[in-house]
């Protein structure tokens, strides 16, 4: 195979692994399947249907494969999910929303590699013996939705989609779903119901697991667009090898989308674990802006804590110790982050530095969880305009100490009390940024701003303010 070589100013940086993106923005490479197969594509499908369907799964299982879509689940352990014995249709379902803010990987594989998710998808598909897939789109990647298509219609003329893929009496058919463009559309079984032609209200769990009951009531694997790309990979690779890179309890490859104040934003491919959040900050995206240094970052989209950059973290050494540490020497996987308080989720780090004021981050956040609420539990649908209206008002200077202890309270009571994982989502970002800086917070507000403004100590406090007698 020839060496690859990328589009000037597109190189991978050194320390990447390119795997799931070694063809995005390479030279001469299109998302046609003829490129796709030049390169080696659909081989692993072939060696996949040579085998078992259950080890598939078991060899997925074996290579510790985790989630990328956010909650970390093991693929394969999800597959086995399915309840046995089972007599009705089984469906997989890829997540190609894609909405979480500050998240921006799965839609460079649509655009540049479609062929590379379809032949996951098609494993998966196989292994889960599933005759039926759909992959979930929003609205808003019209021209993805286009390569999709057509990528889908090849595949099924060159044989890979269709009636007795390779010979091996296995049908499959895979069509493209387009969402509207709706935030809980990422949640598993909020898009179940949209592909069902339903409001994507997310259902209660139990018992509405999707691998026992999801769409039209049947066995359903949800993975999103990453998976299903790794997925292809353990089986290029093997289990075992694929288990022996990376992290040991997160192995194999990120994708990491960096955006915001640092010098070179965007995607990085590199082995689960092998960098810091400091090596990725300052040595592959090039450090803080001229003049500026980091104040805060959002590790895992914008539903993840925040973190401190001056804060002061406590790790433990290998003899297990403890020792004292900064969020820059926080290992990039999945269990490192956690352990610090907050998530990895969708890989979108969205960082800040010491030109941002916190409170009006957070109020841009508030604006779009209230936004994006789809309204079924009260305290989502009640909270989220409650934390708006507070966050704006502290912004817009005419909150009170009082509503810094509001605001954090009316997050505490979202939290952990909604059918879905968007409580924690919308409240998470407040919890943080109103416990980790809150003497930014007080600094807007203004002890009068508490008098209720018809009382006669308001009046007397505004006397001196207004022209009125």
């Amino acid at each position: 195979m020839s060496e690859i070589t990328y589009k000037p100013g597109k190189e991978p940086h050194p320390r990447e692994t390119r795997r799931i993106f070694r063809n995005i923005d390479r030279k001469g490479y299109d998302p046609s399947i003829k490129c796709f197969i030049k390169d080696g594509g659909y081989e692993t499908l072939k060696k996949a249907m040579e085998m078992e369907p259950s080890a598939v799964t078991e060899e997925v299982k074996k290579s510790g494969l985790r989630g990328r879509g956010g909650a970390g689940f093991p693929t394969g352990v999800k597959w086995t999910f399915i309840p046995k014995g089972n007599t009705k249709p089984v469906y997989v379902v890829c997540n190609c929303d894609e909405s979480e803010p500050g998240t921006f990987k799965d839609r460079f594989v649509v655009h540049q590699d479609p062929h590379q998710l379809i032949e996951g998808m098609i494993i998966a598909c196989y292994a889960v013996q599933a005759h039926y897939g759909v992959i979930y789109m929003r609205e808003e990647f019209p021209e993805a939705a286009r390569i999709m298509q057509k990528a889908l219609k090849e595949a099924e003329e060159a044989g890979f989609l269709g009636e007795n893929i390779l010979g091996k009496g296995y049908d499959l058919k895979i069509i493209l779903h387009r969402g509207a463009g709706a935030y809980i559309c990422g949640e598993e079984t909020g898009l179940i119901n949209s592909i069902e032609g339903l409001r994507p209200y997310p259902r209660i769990k139990p018992p509405f697991f999707p691998a026992a009951i999801g769409l039209y009531g049947c066995p359903t694997i949800v993975n999103n667009v990453e998976s299903l790309c790794q997925v292809r990979q353990v089986l290029m690779r093997g289990g075992e090898a694929y288990a022996a890179e990376g992290a040991q309890r997160s192995p194999g490859t990120r994708i990491i989308g960096v955006s915001g104040d640092v010098k070179r934003p965007g995607y990085y491919e590199i082995v689960s674990g092998s960098m810091t959040f400091g090596e990725l900050l300052y040595d592959v995206c090039g450090g803080p802006k001229r003049g500026r240094k980091f104040k805060a970052i959002i590790p895992g989209g914008a539903s993840a804590k925040v973190m401190r950059c001056d804060e002061k973290l406590k790790g433990r050494n290998s003899d297990g110790s403890v020792k004292e540490m900064s969020i820059f020497d926080v290992p990039l996987d999945l269990d490192s982050i956690a352990q610090h308080g907050s998530m990895s989720g969708s890989g979108g780090i969205i960082v800040m530095d010491d030109s941002r004021s916190m409170p009006k981050v957070l109020n841009n956040l508030n604006r779009f969880y209230a936004w994006e609420s789809c309204g079924q539990c009260s305290p989502c649908r009640e909270g989220n305009p409650w934390m708006l209206k507070l966050s704006t008002r502290i912004c817009e200077g005419k909150g009170s100490p009082e509503d810094v202890d509001l605001l954090k309270s009316v997050a505490d009571n979202i939290c952990g009390r909604t059918v879905c994982a968007f409580g924690e989502a919308c409240s998470w970002p407040t919890q943080a940024f109103v416990t980790k800086f809150r003497e930014e917070f007080l600094a807007l507000t203004k002890p009068i701003n508490a008098l209720k403004p018809h009382s006669a100590e308001a009046k007397e406090a505004r006397k001196f303010l207004s022209r009125e007698d």
